[in-house]
């Protein structure tokens, strides 16, 4: 019953021409399917008039897949039909035509039918081709669509007449000055300012042909930086033989003032990232990633203290073309061989498990089987507790992490509701056949669980931690919350837009149990799944971290369990 209530809901997602499509050959199945004895001849033209309508509405742009494999019904009837258009069968049909026939229809079905159990994932989205405009209409178009379509306006409180007042005017100075460079900027400044990690100029190839982003912060002068809790910043990767380096800055040095500002404020004028930084901990971290980088020969005064040493000393850095390298190196790259699940037993009584991403690998085709297979060991070792690290996990597929959860739980429970906006009525709408549920797995770990998390943990890696979160024997462990961007990204919303960018926002939320949207940021970067245990970043942490090697967050993890 659940099957046939999902199919029908699914018709709610269908455009005009594809629910015409889907009458017609519903039509034409029946009275292929069901014995009649007299043919009407206009009966004989109604699949080519389907087909007539499926060219029509992919004239008009749709070749979603939804789309396309209703066409393909449409093409099985119309080809299995065509002789009759010609010729015309009076005589009732034999019993062996009949079944040829029955066995045609069941096959012209079969598209429609797998097209209407995913219609929801797989609905027309069009995309906008603002190419054509000006910088400055290009803009209201593609902000009036997403004042409708964008999931997360209501959530996040976007006041999108006053984001028309701040940016339409730049739009319209580059448009006026014909300055590309000006309306590039200004359309990251939009787009960063939704604070969604999965917005994007999917076109945009940063570290490889992209000129702004190399004249802008293509140099380096051998540091990073990361911010303490209490203000402090501090040098947490130097480079050896760079400017820096050679300049007496060390590991661990406090940064006093930065280009002839004080390090605070210039922190806080630190604007570029490669993504959208939808929380607080992910634009603290990226604003002491991109502190240190200035165009290529521009001369940096900056006032440092290095540790142990309370004198203040002043150095003028140059920045050279470090090929992004200390970018690089605070950014985690997955590589297509790493497995997506290993563990070990650590300290012979703990399980630890790490998780790099929720998809097959080329080198481990069965993520939740090598999961479960690790649970199993550690239930046989009789370990004292389960590390579960998903630091640096960018998602994947919410339908495997539904499935891996099942191990943590002893009775069925809600993963997520998933909505759409639905074109036909101008509202979101629940899409039912996208509902996640997680049933207990056979191999249940009812045992103590700490998962560690950071700023870099995004997407489906945030489904986890925000399914087990608040249950009494699991503790998020983390010195902040995950991304903040636990949107759905099925059809995005697309827009391709003058100087050839294309840029694509998320089309769905996911909802908790409430039907209340979970894991995405509010307007003030707080959201994602939240650590039950903050580690701080202080000076002692720091050190830990950033100049003993140590993993802060794994011994934290560790005490979790004797606590």
């Amino acid at each position: 019953m659940s099957f046939i209530q999902d199919v029908i809901d699914s018709l709610k997602w269908l455009t005009v021409w594809e629910m015409i499509l889907c009458a017609l050959n519903l039509f034409v199945l029946l009275r292929y399917a069901l014995p009649h004895f007299k043919n009407n001849r206009w009966f004989d033209f109604i699949p080519s008039a389907g087909v007539i309508i499926a060219v029509i509405s992919l004239i008009d742009g749709d070749s979603s897949i939804l789309a396309l494999l209703i066409y393909s019904s449409t093409a099985i009837l119309f080809l299995s039909s065509v002789r009759r258009i010609f010729k015309s069968a009076n005589k009732p049909m034999s019993s062996r035509i009949r079944l040829v026939m029955v066995i045609v229809c069941v096959l012209a079905s079969l598209p429609t039918l797998l097209a209407l159990t995913i219609a929801g994932e797989v609905r027309y989205n069009p995309v906008s081709d603002l190419s054509h405009k000006s910088y400055s209409k290009a803009f209201i178009a593609m902000n009036e669509r997403l004042s409708a379509e964008y999931p997360f306006g209501d959530w996040k409180k976007i006041d999108w007449e006053a984001k028309k007042k701040k940016y339409e005017p730049l739009f319209l100075q580059a448009e006026i000055n014909h300055d590309p460079n000006l309306y590039y900027k200004t359309l990251r400044d939009y787009l960063f300012s939704f604070r969604d990690g999965h917005i994007k100029i999917a076109n945009e190839r940063l570290y490889d042909d992209n000129r702004m982003f190399k004249n802008e912060v293509g140099g380096g002068v051998g540091i990073s930086a990361v911010r303490l809790d209490e203000g402090k910043v501090l040098v947490s990767l130097l480079l050896a033989g760079s400017p820096a380096d050679k300049s007496g800055i060390k590991l661990g040095a406090e940064i006093i003032s930065w280009d002839g500002k004080d390090v605070q404020l210039a922190l806080d004028q630190t604007s570029w990232s490669e993504n959208p930084s939808a929380t607080e901990g992910d634009r603290i971290q990226n604003q002491g990633r991109f502190l240190a980088r200035a165009p290529i020969g521009k001369e940096i005064q900056v006032e440092f203290r290095n540790r142990d040493d309370q004198a203040i000393m002043t150095a003028t850095l140059t920045a050279y073309d470090d090929h992004y390298e200390t970018l690089k190196k605070t950014k985690i790259k997955l590589k297509k061989e790493d497995p997506p699940v290993e563990g070990e037993i650590l300290r012979e009584e703990y399980g630890y498990v790490k998780i790099r991403y929720f998809l097959p690998g080329t080198t481990q085709s069965d993520p939740a089987q090598a999961l479960e297979d690790k649970l199993k060991e550690f239930q046989e070792k009789r370990v004292k507790g389960v590390i579960i690290d998903l630091r640096d996990n960018p998602g994947g597929d919410d339908d495997l992490v539904a499935q891996m959860a099942g191990h943590f739980v002893n009775e069925k429970k809600n993963y997520e509701y998933v909505s759409y906006y639905n074109r036909n009525t101008g509202r979101f709408e629940i899409n039912r056949a996208e509902t996640r549920t997680v049933h207990p797995s056979q191999l249940y770990f009812s045992g103590k669980i700490a998962v560690i998390i950071n700023c870099n943990t995004a997407s489906s890696g945030e489904g986890l931690p925000l399914f087990l979160k608040g249950m009494p024997n699991v503790k998020i462990i983390g010195f902040t919350s995950t991304n903040g961007s636990f949107g759905v990204v099925t059809s995005p919303i697309e827009m391709k837009m003058p100087e050839g960018y294309t840029v694509r926002f998320p089309d769905g939320r996911s909802l908790n149990q409430n039907k209340t949207i979970q894991g995405d940021s509010t307007e003030r970067g707080y959201g994602g799944a939240i650590p039950d245990i903050t580690v701080p970043m202080n000076e002692q942490t720091f050190k830990m971290k950033y100049i003993d090697g140590q993993d802060v967050e794994l011994k934290y993890a560790l005490d979790s369990f004797n606590g």
